[in-house]
């Protein structure tokens, strides 16, 4: 099981998600780790996946870029004076994926997000040409963002293999009550799947990814 996961912007829960995953994939005996290609500000989103995952990777195989900055990839990389060393970050994977069946790769930021002038976090999921799940804030506006993103990461030639409604509270409103009809009719061959606010584990079976 590999994956590519990307939101639909900054802070949508796919750390939230992918530590979800990885803990319902140790439940279910699939020795999954994670994989934070690029992190700026902190590495608190590294530490969660590397504690959800299977023991075994650092955390500087884990993520093989990080800038202090808690910014873009492009503009963090400009304020440390560092360029971004897309190489260094596909012989990380490389590495990794010769040791580890089971990935999920977390993206920074959403899908455009740049880390070059000239390359987005979509080209790093093109290089390594996983099905993605767009992770989706389920709020107010989360209808453009998804069909935006999902039409995006189609255009890169790439499968949307799920769209996963992340509740950031507990309480609801009419968007958050209808946007998962709505998506579910415009997107009828895309699984969707919700994440509950607070939700800790779940079973993998309520996930049927392929």
């Amino acid at each position: 099981m590999r994956f590519f996961i990307t939101g639909t912007d900054t802070d949508s829960g796919k750390t939230y998600v992918a530590s979800l995953l990885l803990r319902a994939c140790q439940a279910a005996a699939i020795p999954a780790v994670g994989f934070k290609p690029v992190c700026c500000g902190d590495r608190g989103d590294v530490a969660a996946l590397r504690a959800a995952g299977a023991p075994g990777p650092s955390e500087a195989e884990l993520n093989p870029l990080f800038f202090a900055q808690p910014l873009s990839p492009l503009v963090a990389s400009w304020m440390a004076n560092v360029p971004f060393d897309f190489a260094a970050l596909m012989a990380a994977w490389e590495n990794l994926a010769a040791r580890h069946a089971h990935i999920l790769v977390e993206g920074a930021g959403g899908w455009e997000v740049p880390i070059t002038p000239h390359q987005t976090m979509a080209d790093v999921a093109v290089a390594l040409g996983l099905p993605v799940l767009l992770v989706a804030n389920n709020r107010l506006g989360a209808l453009n963002h998804t069909l935006l993103t999902v039409r995006a990461i189609q255009a890169r030639g790439l499968r949307c293999a799920a769209i996963i409604l992340n509740y950031p509270h507990d309480e609801r409103d009419s968007a958050s009550i209808s946007n998962p009809a709505a998506l579910r009719e415009i997107f009828p061959d895309i699984p969707l799947m919700e994440v509950m606010h607070g939700e800790t584990d779940f079973d993998l079976a309520d996930f049927p990814l392929d």
